[in-house]
């Protein structure tokens, strides 16, 4: 089964698809990760504010975040591979990984 860990900078809620000002690409970010779990991925997002824990429980995280800092946030793994730092996936970028995450996700 395919996981994606998803390290947000800190927001004011898991999501970050609250509030006055809202960055159009979370909600679309949003629906990906929910079509990716109805298809059995496993799917584990951390927001600094709120689990802090869970990035200095990560070396790979730990290390990035003393070296470039919060603002360089988030950072998406892909099954424990660093797969785009600093930004949300654009659309080709989430067509790609449906396709490789479901369809390995299938094989497996």
């Amino acid at each position: 089964m395919k996981t994606i860990q998803i390290y947000d900078p800190p927001m004011c809620c898991s999501t970050g698809v609250c509030g006055p000002s809202v960055d159009p690409i979370l909600p679309q970010f949003a629906g990906f990760l929910h079509q990716l779990k109805s298809h059995g991925v496993t799917v584990q997002r951390f927001n600094l504010a709120q689990q802090p824990l869970a990035f200095v429980q990560n070396p790979e995280v730990k290390s990035f975040l003393e070296k470039e800092g919060a603002d360089k946030l988030p950072l998406i793994f892909i099954d424990g591979r660093l797969e785009l730092q600093g930004a949300y996936p654009d659309h080709d970028k989430r067509v790609e990984w449906s396709l490789r995450c479901i369809k390995e996700g299938a094989e497996s």
